[in-house]
């Protein structure tokens, strides 16, 4: 694994409040806002130097563009959504390139996950926890910052844990 458990204990402090609020804000509007993507790309950038070391820090940085670039041409041609393709280029200075493997699959679960345990509430009585939610009655649109945001603390827990 390329990511470090002292760099994930470094990241998963600032992290982890701002993916659950991008979770709940996705589910709850169908919105992943730019102040949040900002918030979580300045966490990269305060704390990044003293997680990475600043030549690994600084390397990371090039994933923003590269990263974005593609995933603005995937929302040109409506594989994606906005927010989504933002979100996964904000995230992506985060996640070292080694690990580009175990990123995919734990992207793949946390999606399977969640729209499990999306369904579970949007078709069930338990979504009345929370009726307002716009992404119970979003059709065939599914609020993919919350497996988004699950990747990333996925990631980092795993570093912690398992490096």
């Amino acid at each position: 694994m390329g990511m470090t458990a002292q760099a994930a204990y470094w990241f998963l402090p600032a992290v982890i409040p701002i993916a659950i609020y991008i979770s709940w804000n996705d589910m709850r509007s169908m919105r992943i806002t730019n102040n949040s993507l900002i918030v979580l790309l300045a966490a990269y950038a305060v704390i990044g130097p003293f997680a990475f070391g600043l030549e690994m820090y600084l390397w990371q940085w090039l994933n923003f563009p590269v990263v974005l670039v593609i995933c603005m041409a995937l929302w040109a041609l409506r594989a994606m959504g906005g927010g989504d393709a933002k979100m996964i280029a904000v995230m992506a200075p985060f996640f070292v390139i080694d690990d580009v493997i175990l990123i995919m699959q734990l992207f793949a679960a946390c999606l399977l996950g969640a729209l499990a345990i999306h369904s579970l509430f949007r078709f069930t009585p338990l979504k009345n926890f929370a009726p307002d939610w716009q992404s119970w009655h979003a059709g065939r649109y599914f609020p993919k910052g919350f497996p988004l945001s699950m990747t990333l603390l996925f990631y980092l827990l795993a570093a912690a844990v398992y490096r």
